[in-house]
């Protein structure tokens, strides 16, 4: 499979939703909903400090009876993040979030926030490729080959 994560990222939108991490965990539940995604970083102005899941809030706020509207951010917020970069291949991150049973992974240009690619992103770029190959192949079968 081929491509890399700037051309997954140039398909979709470059819009990256962040949270402080003084923030409440019921705003961060709360944006991620209005938001529509399942994952939001964790920024201290410019900074990549950490990201907040889903998972983290079922993890460790609901299965260890924390409130959500007291309970911050930083108390629950992974802050070993794993990264990626435009140029990176989305092969390389298929294995790093397989591997590491994460579903976000924020792209860094240098220490600038340019994207965050989810494990949903790249299974839709790899159907894609496959898809064209498929079409490819017909082509050719069919004798409509022109390479």
């Amino acid at each position: 499979m081929s491509g890399t994560i700037r051309a997954i990222l140039n398909q979709k939108s470059r819009e990256v939703f962040s949270i402080s991490s003084d923030a409440t965990v019921f705003e961060a539940v709360e944006m991620m909903d209005a938001k529509n995604v399942g994952a939001l970083l964790v920024m201290k102005q410019e900074r990549l400090v950490g990201i907040i899941s889903e998972r983290d809030y079922t993890r460790k706020v609901v299965l260890r009876g924390k409130r959500s509207r007291e309970a911050k951010v930083a108390e629950i917020m992974s802050t070993n993040v794993f990264t990626t970069n435009p140029s990176e291949g989305v092969d390389e991150c298929l294995r790093i979030m397989t591997d590491k049973h994460i579903r976000h992974l924020p792209v860094l240009d240098g220490d600038k926030v340019v994207g965050v690619i989810s494990i949903g992103d790249l299974v839709k770029h790899v159907i894609s490729c496959q898809q064209a190959a498929i079409a490819h192949l017909e082509s050719y079968i069919h004798g409509g080959y022109l390479g």
